[in-house]
């Protein structure tokens, strides 16, 4: 099973109730065999330029498990869904993410240490005195 991202726009008037919806594309990711390991909401946003006459739309972001002969299946059922105003399918790119995260890592070590370094120098400034 591969990893991908699925970013989802909903019709702006689903905010209240978006449950519905969200089961809905559960559903479809399910039906292609597939599971979503962690959702993200980020709510009602304004978009970029309309889209079918919204101005706004509620984007919620999905990382999903499924087979890849699944995301032709899971792109056709979204195209037909009325509730989905946009989506977009991605494959993250792992290694990208990965070196990221290492690169996070190596500046929080460097910032720590030059934070111990201006103590020191604080420290000894205080002694000459």
């Amino acid at each position: 099973m591969d990893s991908y991202e699925l970013a989802v726009l909903f019709h702006p008037d689903l905010e209240i109730d978006l449950e519905k919806a969200e089961a809905q594309v559960a559903k479809l990711v399910k039906d292609v065999d597939g599971k979503i390991t962690a959702t993200d909401n980020w709510g009602k946003r304004k978009l970029a330029y309309k889209i079918a006459g919204h101005e706004h739309a509620v984007y919620v972001f999905y990382t999903v498990e499924m087979p890849g002969a699944g995301v032709k299946t899971l792109n056709d059922a979204l195209n037909i869904t009325d509730e989905v105003i946009r989506f977009l399918i991605t494959k993250p790119d792992l290694k990208a993410i990965a070196k990221a995260e290492a690169m996070k890592v190596n500046r929080d070590k460097r910032l720590a240490n030059a934070d111990d370094a201006d103590d020191d120098d604080e420290e000894d400034s205080d002694d000459e005195d």
